[in-house]
């Protein structure tokens, strides 16, 4: 119930809180410190989804691993785990999409060049060209570099995050 209301609550709500907290423990310009950030707020939407795929998986198949003598640890990586894929991709998916594409937790806790996103770094360089005239294709281009990766990852899999949105629709 408490990672449901979490879904309830705007990212844009936590960017003082976290940076305050981020700034007293010295992780406001850090990877580790923004990756956090990304976990903390991919925490909720990945419990509420995989709580769904993993309540789906039938008992049986952990009660057949245990009476074969698996162990719980060796019962959920070798029965449960591999039924769960899909659904484990497809949350992957979503929240690396997400936290590829965010700009504003990026833009609030990196101050540094060294650190910056490549969503914060084409932001910026579309400031710089906003009073000079627009370069449309250099802009293209780091469209392109940006998207690039998200759509080589998403032609991979994308038939992998249609199959896991899709379990239990039909009969």
């Amino acid at each position: 119930m408490t990672f449901a209301m979490g879904l309830g609550v705007p990212g844009q709500v936590l960017v003082v809180p976290l940076f305050v907290g981020l700034a007293h423990v010295n992780l406001t310009n850090s990877d580790f410190g923004l990756a956090m950030v990304y976990v903390g707020l991919a925490m909720p939407f990945t419990v509420f989804l995989l709580t769904g795929f993993f309540a789906g998986i039938p008992a049986i198949l952990e009660e057949a691993a245990v009476i074969d003598g698996a162990g719980p640890l060796r019962s959920f990586v070798s029965v449960v785990l591999p039924v769960a894929r899909g659904g484990l991709i497809t949350a992957f998916l979503l929240q690396f999409i997400s936290s590829w594409n965010e700009t504003l937790f990026a833009l609030v806790l990196t101050n540094s060049q060294d650190k910056i996103t490549l969503s914060v770094a084409l932001q910026e360089f579309a400031a710089t060209q906003q009073f000079n005239g627009l370069d449309y294709g250099t802009m293209f281009a780091g469209v392109c570099i940006i998207l690039a990766p998200m759509l080589a990852l998403f032609s991979w899999l994308g038939t992998r995050i249609i199959q896991g949105m899709t379990v239990g629709i039909g009969k």
